[in-house]
């Protein structure tokens, strides 16, 4: 079935916005919901429809998603305040919308959901990342009327991202880098992959009911990320290894500054599970996945001073 009104949300993020690219690019009728229209300002050049909503409103979610042929849920938070599974903030992004968008398409007749997700999730998981997304898995699955699927992600890499972006911006500033976590594992996917993926699965009827993990064709160590970046812009810091206590003194260090931490200990409980697929691509994909060695050191080394700063400034932002 040819699914033609796309409503994304979450779709003025890092993902969203080249998944909106894509979609545009293969002749979908794209909409986007935002809280602010100046958050989605990057994409009004591209002939998509940007809908000032509040999601998290059931009301105005159905109304958003009213009309659409499918739904891309792209939502997600990496920090939040700590509780039992997991707190507020994590139960509202990950469990709550992802409930509220199965009632919105089933209330309206929308019969077709992607929802994305982290490899790992797991209700329970380490984290309360992992927990949260793990129970919003579970609120996708419990749907019968909707035809669903779950992409489970590894890192994703691209211009944009807040990932190698930050590795490559701390070594530009620091000599040193105190790095938590060193073997923690890794496989890091392009997001223009993740974009084509998405696509190439979305009138595909088989794909409905699955969940699909999606990674880049290498695994690497946080520490060996580090040194990529560091190689690839010529300032190689000197990595200090932290044992696991003083990981966790410097993220509850972090937690106690203002604003999004640099590092959280939720971080460092979800990094005890690699983030790395449990098996090979599927064919229906349709993806032969880039290597961080030929497209991040385009971006990495660029020139601009702006391109060096994007990732700090989103992530101190937030």
């Amino acid at each position: 079935m040819r699914h033609q009104s796309i409503a994304l949300v979450g779709g003025s993020g890092f993902i969203g916005s080249h998944l909106a690219n894509a979609l545009v690019a293969a002749g979908k009728d794209v909409r986007i919901a935002t809280r602010r229209r100046s958050h989605a300002s990057h994409l009004t050049l591209l002939p998509l429809d940007v809908v000032e909503t509040d999601v998290f409103d059931p009301v105005q979610l159905a109304g958003f998603v009213e009309g659409a042929d499918a739904v891309v849920n792209l939502v997600g938070i990496l920090n939040g305040r700590r509780g039992d599974p997991y707190g507020p903030e994590f139960a509202k992004a990950h469990v709550e919308l992802p409930s509220k968008i199965v009632a919105a398409c089933e209330g309206k007749g929308v019969h077709r959901l992607i929802h994305i997700s982290p490899i790992g999730a797991d209700p329970r998981g380490p984290s309360m990342y992992l927990r949260s997304r793990g129970d919003g898995e579970k609120a996708v699955r419990a749907s019968t009327s909707l035809a669903a699927t779950i992409f489970r992600l590894s890192v994703v890499f691209g211009p944009e991202d807040t990932f190698l972006n930050k590795l490559a911006f701390l070594q530009r500033v620091f000599p040193v880098i105190p790095l938590a976590k060193p073997d923690a594992k890794f496989q890091p996917v392009y997001v223009g992959d993740v974009a084509k993926a998405i696509v190439n699965v979305l009138d595909l009827d088989a794909a409905s009911g699955h969940t699909y993990e999606l990674g880049g064709p290498q695994v690497y160590t946080l520490e060996q990320l580090v040194k990529f970046c560091g190689d690839t812009i010529g300032r190689n810091a000197r990595i200090v290894r932290l044992p696991d206590a003083l990981a966790r003194l410097q993220a509850l260090s972090f937690e106690m500054l203002p604003g999004e931490p640099m590092l959280a200990r939720d971080n460092l409980d979800s990094m005890k599970i690699d983030s790395v697929m449990s098996g090979p691509l599927a064919p229906e994909l349709g993806v032969e996945p880039a290597s961080i060695e030929v497209i991040a050191p385009v971006y990495l080394s660029g020139a601009s001073l702006r391109s060096r700063f994007n990732a700090f400034r989103a992530h101190a932002g937030r």
